[in-house]
């Protein structure tokens, strides 16, 4: 396996290469997550139907909400559900507000309430957002021979395997293998 490991990352040359491997591995672990503007292309501003724009989603856990808006103007708290319905940004669970785009990672499913201070609430800007779990990925191809296919989780270890490789040498220059040319 190591041979192999090592002939890829030759291939690909060694820094390139696994920068390239690093990339790949971190995008195949979040392949499901998703990075959603609150409110579509308006954003996080007054006169938009939130509720409407909500049900609309289907938002699942590791989904990425992202809050864009004029912070000099704005805020985005978290807050519970009385808070929502009452619009008291007092009490909030955690303020989210940092330069105007600004993201919230859903890693749990239930029920995000979200609202804006200041009174801004009143007008609007606050939306409830269900969060669900992910649905489980589609069943592998079975193919004509009937047997079932099982190279994903062989694919998955080779690809940790040869991010790992390629760390090593990113990191210290050389394989911590000799590669044995044919």
């Amino acid at each position: 396996m190591w041979f192999l490991v090592g002939l890829i990352i030759m291939m690909l040359g060694k820094r390139g290469g696994a920068l390239w491997l690093l990339v790949a591995a971190a995008t195949l672990t979040c392949a499901s997550c998703r990075l959603i503007q609150v409110g579509g292309k308006p954003g996080w501003r007054p006169d938009v139907n939130y509720t409407e724009w909500a049900a609309q989603q289907q938002l699942c856990v590791g989904d990425w909400l992202m809050f864009r808006f004029d912070k000099r103007m704005y805020n985005v708290l978290e807050v519970n559900r009385t808070n929502y319905e009452l619009c008291n940004d007092h009490g909030f669970i955690q303020n989210i507000t940092r330069g105007g785009r600004d993201v919230f990672q859903l890693t749990e499913a239930r029920p995000y309430y979200f609202l804006c201070g200041g009174g801004y609430c009143y007008g609007g800007m606050k939306v409830a957002i269900n969060v669900v779990e992910a649905s489980p990925p589609a069943p592998e191809p079975t193919p004509k021979n009937g047997s079932p296919m099982t190279t994903t989780s062989s694919n998955l270890l080779a690809l940790t395997m040869v991010s790992a490789a390629a760390i090593v040498i990113w990191c210290h220059g050389s394989p911590p293998f000799t590669v044995h040319r044919l």
